[in-house]
């Protein structure tokens, strides 16, 4: 935090400050528009002074700021009591659509066969989804519903992006997270294969009804653009 230079008048530097702040603060409620209808004014307002205090910006761009800001969220902010306890996990959640529609990442097909075998091959995942695990329901958080404590049990999401760049929202349940994860970490295995350990994981009496199930599975996500199709 640098004091105001000598031939800087203080009216002047308080202009320019104003001008800053009001910059990141529409680049920040644009990404987190339900957190800050969730907080007070003065609570959102006081933390995005913090944020303009404490972070030093890695990059500049504008549409940027929101990642820079949930850098600091996560990294940087102490502890205040009267930050929503999902506040952190939340924010990671808005953020998460932002990213995705900006990413430079794209779909390409090469080497891709988008009706091939599910099982006998190996299903291909988009760049540009992403399985996301959270101690609260995230998607669900409102204005209304502001959970105080953990789930009991955790809440997966795959959010992505389609070749059409429309942005889709899926919940999901671990076993299907984990089946993604399983294809995601070898590129070898076939679809039979990796739900095969999953039945194996699961200690399941009859595999093939794993199989079975997770055949279906496998045709949904590519019918949304989260598999791409087999290689």
């Amino acid at each position: 935090h640098q004091p105001r230079p000598d031939d800087v008048s203080k009216r002047r530097m308080d202009v320019y400050n104003d001008l800053l702040f009001n910059a990141i603060e529409g680049g920040v409620s644009f990404c987190f528009p339900i957190t800050k209808e969730i907080l007070s004014e003065d609570h959102w307002n006081a933390m995005i002074r913090d944020f303009f205090i404490v972070h030093r910006c890695q990059k500049h761009a504008y549409r940027e700021v929101p990642g820079e800001f949930l850098d600091y969220l996560l990294h940087e902010r102490s502890d205040h009591p009267e930050d929503p306890v999902f506040l952190r996990q939340f924010m990671h959640y808005e953020w998460v659509e932002l990213a995705l529609s900006i990413s430079q990442e794209v779909i390409t097909m090469d080497g891709i066969r988008a009706e091939g075998d599910l099982l006998e091959e190996h299903p291909v995942i988009s760049p540009l989804a992403w399985v996301l695990s959270y101690d609260f329901a995230v998607h669900k958080i409102s204005k209304e519903f502001q959970p105080q404590q953990e789930e009991q049990e955790k809440t997966f999401l795959i959010v992505y992006r389609d070749r059409d760049d429309e942005m889709g929202f899926m919940e999901t349940n671990a076993t299907t997270a984990r089946l993604l994860d399983i294809l995601e970490e070898d590129h070898t295995l076939t679809g039979r294969q990796a739900l095969r350990m999953i039945a194996e994981e699961m200690q399941h009496p009859e595999p093939e009804v794993v199989i079975q199930g997770g055949w279906k599975i496998l045709t949904d996500l590519l019918q949304r653009d989260i598999i791409l199709g087999t290689r």
